[in-house]
């Protein structure tokens, strides 16, 4: 069975563990990079999700590698911090999941 797992600092890391789901907590860009990548080369992982502050710090050549693999998916997780337009948040996720622009109104 695979495995569902979250990467996220420590302010958000209690409540994912109240919900039930293992979670790996990074104090910062660097750790997280290091958990992110040791993850995409496990068996036993499926889902992984990541602040989406840690997943736009990951560089090139491990976005190609999440990109380019089946499992696990990675998936980010809207930050909290960030003034975030839920409506331009998953048209830009739609966008990038399908490879076209969809309107949601």
């Amino acid at each position: 069975m695979y495995k569902f797992i979250v990467v996220t600092d420590p302010d958000l890391a209690s409540g994912f563990r109240l919900a039930g789901v293992e979670v790996l907590e990074a104090c910062d860009v660097a750790e997280a990079k290091k958990i992110i990548s040791s993850l995409v080369y496990r068996d036993d992982t499926g889902i992984v999700a990541v602040n989406e502050e840690f997943m736009e710090s990951l560089d090139d050549k491990l976005m190609e590698k999440i990109e380019k693999t089946y499992r696990p998916i990675i998936v980010p997780i809207p930050s909290v911090s960030k003034d975030v337009d839920r409506r331009s948040y998953i048209e830009r996720l739609l966008r990038k999941a399908i490879g076209y622009n969809i309107v949601v109104s």
